[in-house]
Formats: C-alpha cells, sequence, structure tokens
C-alpha cells in the first residue's frame, strides 16, 4: 500500500467555524492525524493485527477539550515557544510588550498564540511519504507581537516510520520567532513515563529562577541532576533532582544541544525494546516531564495523571529577546525563519 492521506471533519470551534483533521498513512501500518486547528498532533499510531492500536502521544477525544485546553496537547506553539520576562523585550530603542499570560509573563505566544488559531491546510502523497502543510498569517499586532509573519507547518510521515516536522516563516518586520511542537510522548501508550530512559547530547543546561526563567546562566551538566548523556530512567532522574535540588515538580528546563551529526535526544521504553530518536537543528530542547497533569484531564480511554506523558521540545532558548548571551531569535526582512526535527522510531512494527 502506498502512502496516502485522507481528511475528515473532526468537529466545530465555539463560534461554528469547522476543524478538519487529516490522517497521514505511510502505507505500512503507521497513522499520523493532524488537526488544522493549532497544528495539532491528535495521535501518532501503530496498527497491529493481533492487539490494539498502540499512541505515542497524549491526546482528546473532542474539539471542545482542545478549544479549553491550557496544556497544549499535541499543539505547535508560537509565535515564541517558552517564557519571556514581564512579556516584554527591547529591540532598536523600542520596548514591545507582548501578552501576560502567565502571571507577569508570556508563555507559548499568548492568550491564542498558534496553538489557538486555524491553519490551512494542503495534504499530498507519493511513494515514499504522506504529508500535511499547514499556513497561516500571523498579523502584526497579534498577541504583541510586531509584523506580519507568514508561517508554514509541514508535517511528513515517511514509510519507514519516520516523523519530519519543518518550520519556515518570513516577516515584514523584525519579530521573535521560535516554533516548537508540543506533544505529550508515551512510547508504552499506557501507564506512565517513569521507567522511561532519556538521553540527550546536551553537555550544558540553562538554570531557571523565579516563574522558571533562565537565570542567563548556563551550567554544565556534569555531577548534576540535569546530565541525561548517558541513558537515564527518568523516575531515578526525578528522585534524585527532588533529593539533591529539592526539584519536586520534576523537570521543566532546556537543555543547550551540542549540534552534532548524531540523534540529539533519545527516549527508550526498556519495556518493550521501543526507542525514538530525535534530530533537530534547534539549540534548545526543552525536557517536560509532565509534572501538572493531575488526572483532571483525559482521552483515548485514560486519564492522565502525573507523568502521563513528557514533551521533548526543540526550540530557541527561553527568554532569548531578553538575554544578550543566548544565540539570536529574531526573523525579519531578509532574515528568514527555519527549524526542522525528525523524529525516529525503532521497533515499531
Amino acid at each position: 500500500m502506498k502512502p496516502c492521506v485522507e481528511s475528515r471533519l473532526f468537529g466545530e470551534l465555539a463560534n461554528g467555524e469547522p476543524v478538519m483533521e487529516f490522517t497521514l498513512d505511510n502505507g505500512r501500518g503507521m497513522l499520523l492525524s493532524v488537526l488544522d486547528y493549532g497544528c495539532i498532533i491528535r495521535s501518532w499510531r501503530v496498527l497491529a493485527r493481533h492487539r490494539p492500536p498502540l499512541d505515542f502521544v497524549l491526546g482528546f477525544d473532542t474539539m471542545l477539550e482542545y478549544e479549553r485546553d491550557t496544556a497544549y496537547f499535541g499543539a505547535v506553539v508560537g509565535r515564541f515557544a517558552n517564557r519571556i520576562a514581564g512579556g516584554r523585550y527591547a529591540r532598536d530603542g523600542r520596548v514591545v510588550q507582548l501578552t501576560q499570560n502567565e502571571g507577569e509573563n508570556h508563555l507559548h505566544g499568548g492568550r491564542r498564540g498558534f496553538h489557538k488559531q486555524s491553519w490551512q491546510g494542503h495534504a499530498s502523497a507519493d511513494n515514499d511519504a504522506a504529508r500535511i502543510s499547514l499556513c497561516r498569517l500571523s498579523r502584526d499586532g497579534e498577541e504583541g507581537y510586531p509584523g506580519n509573519l507568514l508561517v508554514m507547518i509541514t508535517y511528513e510521515l515517511t514509510t519507514s516510520g519516520e516523523l519530519r516536522c519543518s518550520c519556515q516563516a518570513v516577516s515584514d518586520q523584525p519579530t521573535p520567532v521560535s516554533i516548537s511542537q508540543h506533544s505529550y510522548f508515551n512510547l508504552a501508550g499506557e501507564g506512565d513515563i517513569l521507567g522511561h530512559e532519556l538521553w540527550l547530547d546536551a553537555a550544558h543546561y540553562l538554570p531557571v529562577g523565579a516563574g522558571l526563567l533562565p537565570t542567563g546562566q548556563v551550567r554544565e551538566v556534569e555531577n548534576t541532576p540535569f546530565d541525561f548523556r548517558r541513558k537515564r530512567r527518568i523516575g531515578s532522574a526525578l528522585a534524585e533532582a527532588d533529593a539533591q535540588l529539592a526539584l519536586a515538580r520534576g523537570y521543566d528546563h532546556n537543555f543547550v544541544l551540542a549540534g552534532g551529526s548524531g540523534p540529539q535526544a533519545c527516549l527508550a521504553d526498556p519495556a518493550s525494546g521501543r526507542q525514538m530518536e530525535i534530530y533537530t537543528d534547534c539549540p534548545g530542547l526543552q525536557f517536560y516531564s509532565g509534572n501538572y497533569l493531575d488526572g483532571a484531564l483525559g482521552g483515548k480511554g485514560r486519564d492522565f495523571t502525573r507523568h502521563a506523558g513528557l514533551c521533548l521540545e526543540p526550540q530557541h532558548f527561553p527568554d532569548a529577546p531578553n538575554q544578550p548571551g543566548f544565540p539570536d531569535a529574531f526573523c525579519g526582512p531578509g532574515v528568514p525563519y527555519s527549524a526542522s526535527t525528525r523524529y525516529v522510531i525503532d521497533r515499531w512494527r
């Protein structure tokens, strides 16, 4: 069977606007379902003859749940992923005030960032992959950001089972841009991720202060609970972090990727032997261990309790517009934005 894409009406927003679901089929038993609302990855499933479908990501069953969601399940977040201190930054002698949607700070693009917007989808397929490209114009002033930003997000599911996510954007004014994918992964498809193992190609991380904002320092991970340069069981790492740093809420930190040619991250489920490698050209990766899931949300026949899934979000450094020592994160005339990430799952068949 060749790769193909099917579409259906998933539901309607409160204003009556329809939301479509595009299901990418790689022709070999792997399916990726994407909404044209928030560029949300609703499911990433593997079909098997003798067992129920296995879904690698957490997601909801109805459009109402996605419209009400504040945990960014499966969504693309932007214009700027993560936090900007005070919801403001200064550039070229001008102070720009963004929406303050997490206390005094700006988080994941604001109240109605990319995750709460409708996108225009175009699907295609060939012998090697099925894909969906989603586009929208983020207009000047949206959530306080300057400039008209034209954005395209493309998901591609290959016959080998590789998920490719690419982001491209152009702007007519300088504007901070860091677009990230916010799926919650669980390679077992059930239970929690405490038995999963994580490896990161990162010798440094960004310590945080109040409001989980980076302090501006870049610290070595060696001899700290942030050292994932060898695969570590997540439950053990969380226990060590709590014992040493009183990090009872778990991880929600950005790691400085080494930028080598190999994978930048690897998540493994020893019970099944399944693992996912992540390759990205982004300078940082946010590891969020699902600390604030409390069972109030659920979908696909399960409740999302604490650590039901984790996020590995390739992105620019948090608060980069206010931190001159961090890599530049501005897009503008003659300076387009692009980011590419590949997710490769082993032993999925």
